[in-house]
């Protein structure tokens, strides 16, 4: 269906929701408008809007680091309510210049959000993150709280001390060890008392061959571990740049602690946002971002509510999730 269609524009017009396609996905939309913006000398962010011009604003904040936004996430969104905003963090996606890591750290991520709502007019916003996009949906409400409407969250990441030694150092791979040799390989065993830190030394090589095979394993191990049934064809990658692009920027960030200055940083000011409506949604298997997570941050935040999908892993496009995500999304329409 285009954006432009006389059905949509009529249900646009109307202010009526849309029916969803099976699955509960809302059929596919293209944006009216896209662009970059610069955020910095150095980096400028590609961005788009879809829906309603008119409608509810909804910034949408993917995964990774170094993942890119999707095309499908429009879906998740009622187009006659919302005025969705999807765009690619730094160096991500279609930003510029790709894979850059100078000037890249999870502050300057923050403000860009700031600074494309401001560009944007948008007003309040309606946070959507997931994975690693949840833990900037939080820590942009805990800075710029007045003008967040609420939030919606998926697989929780928050970056406690182990989060980030259970997915890359061990953990999860006692629960699926063959993927695990493959990311393993690559490392001497001399070296992999900090898996992390070796992969970046490979990453910052002056050989590409040898960063280039270091992202892309760091890449495909997590993605093999991400559904509960795993799923190859979605680990087929895509060009050689695009797999540096992705693998560079999450090894980069790993190495520096996320940029976190203090253990535990993003929960200790969750008081500052428990006001604020918000839906978590969490796969029981989710071997990426373990159930655990979630648990402890709804511990922190009573008020907000929980959804454990009971067959699902980490992927938003498990059925459970993808349903209870387009379940969330209807429901801030009342808010």
């Amino acid at each position: 269906m285009s954006p432009r269609s006389p059905v949509l524009l009529l249900f646009l017009l109307l202010g009526l929701p849309l029916l969803v396609l099976s699955g509960g996905l809302y059929p596919p939309l293209e944006p009216f408008s896209t662009g970059h913006l610069n955020v910095s000398s150095l980096h400028q962010i590609y961005f788009e809007v879809s829906g309603n011009p008119n409608g509810t604003p909804v910034v949408c904040i993917h995964g990774g680091p170094g993942s890119s936004s999707s095309p499908m996430t429009r879906q998740f969104f009622d187009p006659a309510h919302y005025r969705i905003v999807l765009f690619d963090q730094r160096g991500c996606g279609k930003s510029l210049p790709p894979g850059e890591l100078r000037e890249n750290d999870t502050w300057e991520l923050v403000r860009d959000i700031e600074k494309l709502r401001v560009f944007l007019g948008l007003g309040r916003v309606l946070l959507f993150g997931g994975s690693w996009g949840t833990t900037l949906a939080m820590l942009y409400a805990q800075q710029y709280t007045t003008v967040v409407t609420g939030l919606i969250l998926r697989g929780i990441y928050t970056h406690r001390v182990g989060e980030a030694d259970w997915l890359f150092q061990e953990g999860a791979s006692r629960i699926f060890p063959e993927p695990w040799q493959d990311y393993l390989a690559v490392i001497p065993a001399e070296e992999r008392s900090d898996l992390v830190e070796a992969y970046y030394r490979r990453l910052v090589s002056a050989d590409y061959p040898t960063s280039l095979q270091a992202a892309r394993e760091f890449v495909t191990w997590e993605c093999k571990i991400a559904q509960l049934e795993p799923n190859q064809a979605a680990c087929d990658l895509e060009t050689d740049q695009r797999v540096y692009q992705r693998g560079a920027i999450e090894i980069h960030y790993f190495n520096f602690n996320m940029f976190f200055s203090e253990e535990n940083q993003l929960l200790s000011q969750v008081w500052k946002i428990r006001h604020l409506p918000a839906t978590i949604i969490h796969g029981r298997y989710d071997v990426v971002c373990p159930l655990e997570n979630a648990w402890t941050l709804k511990s922190l935040w009573p008020e907000a509510e929980m959804h454990i999908a009971p067959r699902s892993g980490h992927s938003q496009w498990e059925t459970e999730i993808t349903s209870l995500l387009v379940d969330a999304t209807n429901k801030f329409r009342n808010l």
